[in-house]
């Protein structure tokens, strides 16, 4: 569903700040694997995501999505098989829209209809029915602005709407990070319940080391732009924090930053 084939990006070439983002990257996923992937602040994780999604262009290799060859492709031009949610509970929503008309514009993405056209009755009672998965009543809310719900709700919507269409890759850039813990957690739960749902193949970026191992049937680590560790589901079903980091220093010859937000 996903193969990213070498791929290499430089920031600043040819400058005292020129640094190597990407560095010969290749990732395989199966359609419904799950992968999450951890690593230090500049460890390439977020441009990466960046790559696949079209919001950065590699200076070499290929990205495929479903077999096709997307590496020419500009961002909007991918969002056919793409839903993303970002860090920003703000990020993946239209705040001065209602709860319905931004479910009416993420269902019609990959449709050639007008949001007045998106409405009906029938869609209606389908969108209640999806918001009743999330299991924070909006499907009560339906004509609340979004822009008046905290950003726990929002960031469920987020991703409620990023997979209203069954996307070909899903994904998550560090969705929870900007929450109080026990919003986070419900965004977890909920990530879960939609992605087993529709067996979404999924790419998720987290500083959260353990919510790295609850989720998903992969991991890999990055670090100075190299997936440096690929973790199989058997052997990530035995895996804990404290295992992580050795492996990190017996393959870097370091020890791992021990950061708050690498260890929350």
């Amino acid at each position: 569903m996903l193969k990213i084939d070498q791929i290499w990006k430089v920031f600043n070439e040819g400058t005292p700040d020129e640094k190597v983002a990407l560095d010969h990257i290749d990732l395989h996923l199966q359609a419904g694997d799950f992968v999450t992937v951890i690593g230090s602040n500049g460890a390439g994780k977020s441009t990466m995501l960046n790559m696949i999604s079209g919001a950065l262009t590699p200076d070499a290799g290929d990205i495929y999505i479903a077999g096709n060859n997307v590496t020419k492709l500009k961002e909007h031009e991918r969002a056919q098989y793409i839903g993303r949610v970002f860090q920003d509970p703000m990020a993946g929503t239209a705040p001065s829209m209602t709860i319905e008309e931004n479910l009416a514009i993420a269902y019609s993405r990959n449709r050639r209809r007008r949001l007045r056209l998106g409405v009906t009755k029938e869609r209606r009672e389908y969108f209640k029915t999806s918001l009743e998965t999330l299991g924070l009543h909006l499907e009560n809310r339906m004509n609340t602005l979004v822009g008046m719900l905290s950003g726990g709700e929002r960031q469920a919507l987020s991703l409620l709407m990023a997979t209203f269409t069954n996307p070909n890759i899903l994904l998550l850039d560090e969705h929870t990070a900007a929450l109080d813990p026990s919003r986070a957690a419900s965004i977890t739960d909920i990530t879960k319940t939609l992605v087993e749902k529709d067996q979404l193949t999924t790419v998720m970026v987290t500083h959260n080391m353990q919510q790295a191992l609850d989720l998903g049937n992969r991991l890999i680590m990055m670090d100075k732009g190299q997936i440096i560790l690929e973790v199989g589901e058997e052997e990530k079903k035995t895996l804990t924090i404290p295992k992580l980091m050795e492996q990190f220093q017996k393959i870097r010859g370091e020890q791992l930053v021990n950061d708050a937000a690498l260890l929350s």
